[in-house]
């Protein structure tokens, strides 16, 4: 074997390994996260937020859960700087600590009953670490598998860590739901405290599993050509600030119903039907399968039929799905609820599978750690960030469940628009062309 073939089976080695890291450590980020978003439903209105009518309390909590896509962005610019600067894994690193030991104190927070106001206040310090932790880590864990797999899955390779998002969710609601039923009625003492505890495992294991991933070709290139950017967030806004936007406009059909589907619907059944907590949560655990194994499919399928192409389909059915969505969960009929919120995990797994790919290419490698990172950060807070807070006001304000359908289907139709928007590298010209010609024509208005 020459020294080139050589060469190829080791990065084919280790893209794999890059492909499990990311994913591994995506789920450890994203089991933190989902942690927190059903604890917000679940357990922190009456436990951070107890002197509030039911209807505040919970508005009060999704605030809380809205407060951590706001340092999203914050996460992103600086977990992009150092990406563009030093590399993909250092970053990747400092994003799982900074989401373990912060999911770890939430675990051993005193409640509201224990230190009055300052409960509250340092749940949402929390929250603003956390989500500092998972603006930074998205963006980073999409290019480490990416840029370490082959040119021809861009948009498989792209959707592992991607899944690693709906694997978390998966863990998180598989610990609720065990800790729910060993601690039975101590589960508001301290049965919701485990699962956060038990990040601090997850932590080191993601660690060592990210620590040895080589740093990217694409990065190293970058570095061995002499490109590495000095201000690398303030060159993509600068040079790239219609495809931040776009990008973030993109997310907004995917993001958005996700957290309806997941937890804004928690809190409608229970109140509208007086459901059991308890089904909602084994409704977003079976939901989770199905995008464990939807996910990467359609990124198999994005990179046979075009990605773009896979990703207008899946916002084309998000759009119909809203209606159906809402006529299913507004018969209360527990089946109807359950299958509901399991088959939305289909039309996000559409657009989930390509998006990774579809978005890392509209920037330069050496800012794309940075383009990336803001654009579906800055998606995320108006996106995920309302949903849950916009839908209770809606449903509350108008008195009917439809006005969530035009909710999501307005966001398909801004994220249609936008997605018609990008360049279409994927279908237009080779990658390597492409991206020379854009960083030429960064250098030259520089």
């Amino acid at each position: 074997m020459s020294a080139i073939e050589n060469e190829t089976v080791k990065n084919k080695k280790i893209g794999r390994k890059a492909a499990v890291a990311a994913t591994v450590g995506t789920i450890i980020e994203w089991y933190d996260f989902f942690l927190y978003a059903t604890a917000s439903a679940l357990i922190f209105p009456k436990l951070f937020f107890p002197t509030s009518d039911p209807y505040i309390g919970t508005l009060q909590s999704f605030g809380t859960f809205a407060v951590g896509f706001f340092a999203r962005p914050v996460g992103a610019a600086i977990f992009g700087h150092y990406g563009d600067r030093i590399g993909r894994k250092t970053a990747l690193v400092l994003t799982m600590f900074l989401m373990g030991i912060s999911s770890l104190v939430i675990g051993l927070l005193p409640t509201y009953q224990s230190v009055g106001m300052w409960a509250p206040i340092l749940l949402v310090l929390l929250r603003l670490i956390q989500g500092i932790g998972v603006g930074g880590e998205w963006g980073g864990s999409v290019l480490l598998s990416m840029e370490w797999g082959d040119k021809k899955r861009q948009a498989l390779m792209g959707s592992w860590p991607q899944m690693g998002v709906s694997a978390g969710l998966l863990l998180a609601s598989i610990m609720i739901s065990i800790f729910m039923y060993i601690s039975g009625d101590g589960f508001f003492i301290w049965g919701w405290r485990i699962p956060f505890i038990l990040s601090v495992v997850l932590l080191i294991v993601g660690y060592v599993i990210r620590a040895k991933i080589p740093e990217t070709p694409s990065f190293r290139k970058v570095q061995e050509q002499q490109k590495v950017s000095r201000m690398p967030v303030m060159d993509v806004l600068k040079n790239h600030p219609r495809m931040v936007l776009l990008a973030a406009l993109v997310r907004l059909s995917e993001n958005g119903p996700f957290y309806v589907y997941t937890v804004f619907i928690i809190n409608f059944g229970m109140e509208m039907f007086k459901m059991d907590k308890a089904f909602f949560v084994n409704a977003n655990t079976v939901g989770s399968l199905v995008m464990v194994f939807g996910i990467p499919f359609f990124g198999y399928l994005s990179d046979r039929i075009g990605i773009r192409r896979m990703y207008l389909i899946g916002v084309a059915t998000t759009f119909a799905w809203a209606f159906a969505y809402v006529g299913l969960i507004s018969t209360g009929i527990p089946l109807a609820l359950f299958l509901a919120t399991v088959l939305s995990m289909i039309p996000h797994s559409m657009q989930v599978g390509p998006q990774g790919a579809m978005l890392a290419h509209c920037f330069p490698p050496r800012l794309r750690y940075s383009g990336l990172s803001l654009g579906t950060q800055f998606g995320a807070i108006i996106a995920g960030g309302f949903a849950p807070l916009i839908c209770m006001y809606l449903w509350h304000t108008l008195g009917t469940a439809y006005a969530i359908s035009f909710y999501i289907a307005g966001a398909a139709v801004i994220t249609f628009c936008a997605t018609l928007l990008l360049r279409n590298y994927t279908e237009t010209a080779s990658l390597d062309k492409v991206e020379e010609k854009e960083e030429s024509k960064e250098v030259l208005s520089v």
